[in-house]
């Protein structure tokens, strides 16, 4: 694989895991206050913990639109293979959230109710279809010709 490319699915990957996780900060911890990032302890250390995570997920965005900027003053900014990993990295994020600390970690929940299952089945399979999109579209640009795109 080329350097190229691996740097258009860094800054795909990047803008992704950090898109995602700016909505789901923005979304379902400050505008439906359904958890926070951490919520094991008292609401004070939530919002602290949901600072760092808002923190995190802007440092990823940031970051994956530095190297965007720099494929594209370069002349090397190929989209399906950005647009393709900014699929696959909000999806493998949002996954992680679902599966490693929803369950497996228990530090916050999707939502506190007594049926969780339906929120947990959503996010979990908007994840995975993420995922398969982006994988998909990323193989596929394999098999064409890689054009770039130049604005």
């Amino acid at each position: 694989m080329s350097t190229v490319k691996n740097r258009n699915i860094l800054s795909g990957i990047l803008f992704g895991l950090g898109l995602v996780a700016f909505i789901d900060e923005t979304i379902f911890h400050q505008l439906l206050h359904w958890h926070h990032f951490y919520d094991k302890s008292t609401t004070n250390v939530g919002l602290i913990s949901d600072g760092w995570f808002h923190a995190f997920s802007w440092f990823a965005t940031i970051g994956g639109l530095f190297l965007f900027a720099d494929l594209r003053r370069k002349n090397e900014l190929s989209m399906i293979i950005w647009i393709a990993s900014v699929l696959i990295g909000g999806g493998a994020f949002q996954l992680y959230d679902g599966i490693i600390q929803h369950k497996l970690m228990r530090i916050h929940q999707i939502r506190y109710v007594e049926n969780v299952f339906i929120y947990d089945f959503v996010w979990n399979i908007i994840a995975i279809l993420m995922l398969v999109a982006g994988l998909y579209l990323l193989f596929r640009s394999g098999n064409t010709k890689n054009e770039k795109v130049v604005y």
